[in-house]
């Protein structure tokens, strides 16, 4: 396995893609999640890539908050089908009745921020994976474009 310590994305190492770890702040709480990089074994990433990354960084603050908001939106869409799957008794367990997005951080935990390769239509792609109580297998994900918000769902739309 390669290992780099890159001037931007810091100690990293590669197994089909590059990994480290790296600290984002998201429901008041600073947390530790793996950083993947999509890059070749020579640890040459594109400038895009790069400008994704510093930009996800200045304005993490306001990302976050935006992810928040649409975490919650989406959670909001989708709890009652999966309290009516499980059951009463489940319900409470996997999928609360929550009125407000600080009681969402019990329900979601991040694992993984991914710097994906921009396209030929030139976008900045990131994509941040969550673990979540009421989706174990698909998980969570929130899909960020030219640092905006454009999609929440399972986490295979930005896998």
């Amino acid at each position: 396995m390669d290992r780099l310590n890159h001037e931007l994305f810091g100690e990293i190492s590669y197994d089909l893609y590059w990994s480290g770890q790296q600290e984002i702040k998201i429901f008041g709480e600073k947390r530790k999640v793996i950083l993947s990089i999509d890059g070749n074994e020579d640890g040459e990433f594109q400038d895009t890539q790069k400008e994704a990354y510093i930009n996800f960084f200045n304005d993490m603050e306001n990302i976050m908050t935006k992810a928040e908001k649409s975490i919650f939106d989406h959670y909001q869409e989708v709890y009652m089908d999966y309290r009516d799957m499980v059951g009463e008794e489940e319900a409470d367990k996997i999928a609360p009745i929550i009125k407000d997005i600080e009681e969402l951080g019990k329900l979601v935990e991040p694992t993984q921020l991914i710097i994906r390769r921009v396209r030929k239509n030139g976008i900045r792609r990131i994509g941040l994976l969550f673990n979540c109580t009421w989706e174990i297998e698909h998980g969570l994900a929130v899909k960020i474009e030219n640092e905006e918000i454009t999609e929440v769902g399972f986490q295979d739309i930005v896998l």
